[in-house]
């Protein structure tokens, strides 16, 4: 999979992108992932990538001279392009699975008070949120995506079964797991889970995985 950031904090994405699962997809070739600063698109001494909304108000809008340069120059024929913003549709497993199908993604991080609807209208084949709250811009939410997506991602997990039980995978929390010993300070796993019955622990990790859900993310179930 291709995946473009198109963003102007490029050093933030140093670090969090370089360690653990997604940089090990990058060295097996399976991720090719490159941040682009959109800043490299304007054409003034000062940069400028932001102005005043018309009409007033707060804040500073994201103009769409340098925006619409830079995804021109980006874009190629297959490329879903997808606008990071608090406006956007709420991000969620389902969406992840169904990213990790595409072969090219251009992720475009917002700033300041958000894009010129310009951006939105032409541009943007989608537009994502992760969640109902406001960060300082969209260099984080483009990490979670990268991360939720890459993972999902043929090879990248080592064994690919790992992803299809984890929590949201079925609509529900993940069921609660223990690990040895069998026994910690007079906290004993449960028999089933010992028992080598593997139809019965199947059905006891399902029951479970619906009882977790209902007590703690009763929303999923609706």
């Amino acid at each position: 999979m291709k995946i473009d950031v198109l963003t102007l904090f490029p050093a933030m994405f140093a670090g969090p992108l370089d360690e653990s699962i997604i940089a090990r997809a990058r060295k097996k070739g399976l991720l090719d992932l490159q941040i682009h600063d959109l800043r490299h698109w304007t054409h003034d001494r000062h940069r400028t990538v932001d102005d005043k909304p018309f009409g007033g108000g707060p804040g500073m809008l994201m103009k769409p001279e340098p925006l619409f340069e830079a995804v021109e120059s980006l874009r190629r024929e297959k490329t879903k392009v997808i606008l990071l913003s608090p406006g956007g549709r709420k991000f969620s497993q389902e969406i992840a699975r169904e990213l990790s199908q595409e072969k090219d993604l251009l992720l475009v991080t917002g700033h300041y008070e958000g894009f010129d609807e310009r951006i939105r209208e032409t541009l943007a084949d989608d537009e994502l949120s992760i969640g109902d709250y406001v960060l300082t811009n969209g260099a984080l939410p483009a990490m979670v995506v990268i991360d939720a997506v890459a993972r999902l991602l043929p090879g990248v997990l080592g064994d690919d079964e790992s992803s299809h039980d984890e929590s949201f995978s079925h609509g529900l929390l993940e069921y609660p797991q223990w690990t040895r010993p069998a026994e910690f300070r007079g906290m004993k796993v449960p028999d089933v889970l010992v028992s080598g019955n593997h139809a019965e622990i199947e059905k006891w990790r399902r029951e479970q995985a619906k009882l977790r859900t209902k007590e703690q993310r009763p929303d999923l179930l609706k």
